[in-house]
């Protein structure tokens, strides 16, 4: 790293965050409803997104700054098991084209707001609703966090802020500009900000990425070079070369499943999904978004790069900006730098959302002020997502960033036990209500204590999200058998409620509700009482 500010890299940067700032409150007046005062407006961009907007949306809220620095700083740090993040977004496409034009038709029928809402509707239970809701705010809140330490990686890298024993507010300041921005005009414009920022924030990693992918290697003497020099150190390492070794491929498999059933269970998956204008915008996007994917295994090598480059970094998550600022002109250094930088403004936007209408819809509405208007409801989901924010900055500041990321895979392993509830229950009824909190509940605990048992060279606690299955003895992910004990609790609870005739929950919705299209007659958004302002 180079010991002071990198001015053109600094100016390239701030010249792109004004931009989108400017675009971000901007955004307010883009596709102005008559009624602002609605979470369908503020949370959800009045449910108006065609096809490219929505593709731009879900992918600047699934490909984030972490995503950009942490997917190859795991490739240069523990070798080809780091490419799991590849295979995983290719299983979810296929996955995720067969329930999510269900969640959409049947939550613009109704006029749900939040995976919750469904869960609420679907099983006529208040407690699985808030069981749902508050998993999603705990998984979301080191997620937010950890876009972050994305923004921070690149300062650090440009030099901002000083050294280590610089006075904390003069080190924190950028980052606590740009919190202070982001909160800004995301309260201002709600989900319409991010949907425009997305489009620069894409174009932006689009450009790096192919730059990167020829440019950097014909600096190192090409791709040979490259996979020689990194094989060479996971030899010497006995890391095993280029492909993951034998006892590490059960934690691969199964670390690439869990993440592909758990990715669409987090809030800003869905609140990205919901604000489309038809079901059959899901349909295609399902099909398009794999582009993302081949960006993904791209990005990917440039942890390759970088061992060929010679990066040395005592935080691999600093190995791709470094590797930027060592082999790119200052100039476009600053191009890349703003990619990162964007990169993480637009999905903690959607994730602060994405928490403060769970809150607002699951807890608010449901349990504290159930006659809430929808501009009191829209108010306090404002409030709640500068909240949220603050929450996130302070973990960042106050937390070292290893207990950040490692948080961050605890909230994976926790939304994956809201699987059996929202998806299970867009195809079935079958499953009863106290079954199914019941095994989120065996889920959440055993998924906890397992990850809470886990060391790592920094960490007694909570130091990785692999161990070894019971029964099986390979090492695998926790998340993953978390989840099915969740889903073999749930049945044989089932069976046994169903037995004894235990009362069933009300469900409010219909079978041709989950297939209904935004044009099909009759199929108008029917606002629930959580949206008109009457009791429920």
């Amino acid at each position: 790293m180079n010991g002071g500010v990198n001015g053109v890299a600094l100016t390239v940067f701030i010249l792109f965050f004004l931009a989108v700032t400017v675009m971000g409150f901007l955004a307010a007046r883009w596709r102005k409803a008559e009624n602002e005062h609605s979470l369908d407006e503020w949370g959800l961009g009045g449910r108006s997104f065609g096809t490219w907007i929505t593709w731009f949306l879900l992918g600047g809220d699934l490909y984030t700054a972490y995503t950009f620095v942490a997917v190859p700083a795991a490739i240069y740090a523990a070798g080809a098991a780091g490419f799991f993040a590849v295979p995983y977004t290719i299983l979810v496409y296929p996955l995720i084209f067969t329930f999510l034009p269900r969640l959409w038709s049947v939550s613009h029928k109704h006029g749900y707001v939040t995976t919750s809402d469904f869960v609420r509707g679907r099983f006529g239970s208040k407690g699985l609703s808030l069981a749902v809701a508050v998993t999603g705010i705990l998984a979301t809140m080191p997620y937010i966090a950890l876009q972050l330490v994305g923004i921070q990686a690149v300062l650090d890298v440009m030099g901002v802020g000083g050294g280590e024993n610089t006075n904390w507010f003069v080190k924190d300041l950028p980052l606590l500009i740009a919190f202070g921005v982001l909160a800004a005009y995301t309260y201002s414009s709600g989900l319409r900000a991010p949907a425009l920022i997305a489009f620069v924030k894409d174009t932006l990693i689009y450009i790096v990425i192919a730059v990167a992918i020829i440019y950097i290697p014909i600096k190192l003497g090409g791709f040979d070079d490259v996979f020689g020099a990194a094989s060479e150190k996971y030899t010497a390492a006995k890391a095993g070369g280029l492909v993951p070794l034998e006892a590490g491929q059960w934690t691969y498999a199964t670390l690439a499943l869990g993440s592909a059933l758990a990715l669409f269970m987090y809030p800003h998956s869905i609140t990205a999904t919901l604000s489309s204008r038809s079901r059959e915008v899901i349909r295609r996007n399902t099909t398009i978004l794999p582009l993302y994917s081949l960006m993904l295994g791209l990005l990917a090598l440039l942890g390759f790069m970088a061992i060929a480059a010679g990066v040395k970094v005592t935080n691999p998550q600093l190995a791709i900006p470094q590797l930027f600022e060592d082999m790119f002109p200052d100039w476009f250094a600053g191009v890349a730098f703003a990619a990162i930088g964007i990169g993480a403004l637009v999905p903690a936007a959607i994730m602060s959302i994405a928490a403060a209408n769970l809150f607002t819809r699951n807890i608010y509405k449901d349990f504290i002020k159930p006659d809430a208007t929808a501009a009191q409801e829209t108010k306090v989901s404002k409030l709640v997502s500068l909240l949220v924010k603050v929450g996130a900055l302070v973990f960042v500041l106050t937390m070292d960033k290893t207990v950040a990321i490692n948080f961050q895979l605890l909230g994976g392993i926790w939304i994956l036990q809201t699987f059996p509830a929202l998806v299970g229950g867009l195809f079935t009824r079958w499953f009863h209500r106290w079954a199914l909190l019941a095994g989120w509940a065996v889920g959440m605990v055993y998924g906890t204590v397992a990850a809470y048992g886990v060391a790592s060279p920094t960490q007694k606690h909570f130091g990785g999200s692999a161990k070894e299955i019971p029964g099986i003895g390979e090492i695998g992910y926790i998340g993953l058998t978390a989840f099915v004990l969740n889903v073999v609790v749930t049945v044989i609870l089932t069976f046994i409620l169903k037995a004894a005739k235990a009362p069933d929950g009300v469900d409010e919705t219909s079978p041709e509700d989950y297939t209904a299209d935004a044009g099909d007659p009759g199929v108008e958004v029917e606002l629930p009482p959580a949206t008109a302002g009457t009791s429920h």
